[in-house]
């Protein structure tokens, strides 16, 4: 059966790299796969939508029309890769409306397969989300993101046994530089002579890793 993954890009905090991630994923998917469908559920937050317009949709759940149209398009089985953008705000609402529908049921019989991509924090916040989204979706692939400017230390216990998605810290001046709604991190990999400089090494470390977590995820399936 043709397989259609779904990354759901998550946390209950503000201000951990959501967005900048689903940014980078995005990408990579494009570039991988010739086509990706990036949606955006940030009301206020920096907006996915502001730097990748061609390839985002806005998605809004504060309604039952706009929740069904969300996960129509949610198990559909296209072949086509998803990446959601899911801002803190609505994290509970996004996560107890999969639950009331079946959703995560439901993509799994279809061929579709969710893969939440969540933010790891210390905090009783992000502590009791994850075990919040374990006990509910207990056969979802649920990866923790170690975000070097998130966490600053090591992953903390309650992570231990999930294969992390490392996530290195930039310098100040790099993060404004990649922070410009025209910058793109395919086309700077294509366009930079440079291959040494720290701005390509990190972009290109990030691919590599989305490549080595699909490689894990599909042999997870076998």
């Amino acid at each position: 059966m043709r397989r259609t993954p779904v990354y759901i890009v998550c946390s209950p905090r503000p201000d951990v790299g959501k967005t900048l991630l689903a940014r980078l994923l995005t990408e990579f998917l494009l570039l991988q796969n010739g086509a990706v469908t990036a949606f955006d559920i940030n009301l206020r937050e920096p907006s996915l939508l502001d730097y990748l317009p061609e390839l985002t949709e806005t998605a809004l759940i504060t309604d039952t029309f706009g929740q069904m149209a969300l996960m129509d398009r949610l198990v559909l089985n296209d072949g086509v890769a998803k990446v959601i953008d899911l801002g803190f705000h609505a994290f509970d609402d996004f996560f107890r409306i999969a639950g009331e529908i079946g959703y995560m049921k439901e993509a799994e019989r279809r061929g579709v397969e969710p893969i939440l991509l969540f933010f790891a924090g210390n905090d009783r916040t992000s502590t009791r989300a994850w075990s919040m989204l374990h006990k509910n979706f207990p056969r979802i692939a649920i990866v923790p993101v170690d975000n070097d400017h998130v966490l600053r230390g090591a992953l903390p216990e309650i992570y231990a046994g999930s294969r992390p998605l490392k996530i290195t810290a930039l310098p100040a001046f790099l993060k404004t530089f990649i922070g410009r709604a025209n910058f793109s991190f395919t086309e700077y990999l294509r366009s930079t002579l440079d291959q040494s400089s720290e701005l390509h090494k990190w972009v290109r470390t990030n691919y590599t890793n989305f490549r080595e977590l699909e490689l894990t995820l599909i042999l997870h399936k076998m």
